[in-house]
């Protein structure tokens, strides 16, 4: 964990919230000039605190009307299977994230889909096709209430 002097804390504060500031704005927005932001930007970004300013997209406005959570119990730990999941999940885009797990399941997946029977597709013809899959349970999103969430940043102040 680096050490973050209180304008960094801001600046990260403000870039989770609108990631496309000017360096610029983003100094008026904590108090900086222009010169020490960048500097400290730069910082951030190079110790990794910083790894991507990216754009949220939202699924809806892109034809992507189902987000499920499938939990994923696999068969075996005792060899490469766990690796090999790893890997296959690694290329599928409909995965936008996966989680190992403690606990009844090995993996949680939150995957992406344009309507049911895309995800029919993706259940039944490439997650149960794995080798390694003993057993999937599946969670329809109803709502996001919230998130993706930015990170807390208070213990850092």
């Amino acid at each position: 964990m680096i050490s973050l002097d209180p304008f960094e804390v801001a600046m990260l504060n403000v870039l989770q919230r609108d990631g496309r500031r000017t360096i610029t704005d983003l100094a008026a927005d904590v108090g900086l000039s222009a010169t020490p932001c960048a500097r400290r930007f730069d910082r951030l970004t190079e110790s990794g605190a910083i790894r991507a300013i990216v754009a949220r997209l939202d699924r809806r406005a892109l034809g992507l009307e189902v987000e499920v959570f499938v939990q994923v119990r696999l068969g075996s730990h005792a060899d490469d299977t766990p690796e090999r999941f790893i890997a296959m999940v690694g290329r599928l885009d409909e995965v936008v994230a996966c989680w190992s797990l403690t606990g009844d399941f090995d993996f949680m997946l939150q995957v992406v889909v344009t309507d049911v029977e895309a995800l029919n597709d993706f259940i039944g013809g490439t997650l149960l096709k794995f080798d390694g899959v003993r057993d999937v349970r599946t969670n329809l999103v109803l709502k996001n209430h919230k998130g993706p969430a930015k990170l807390p940043l208070g213990h850092l102040t």
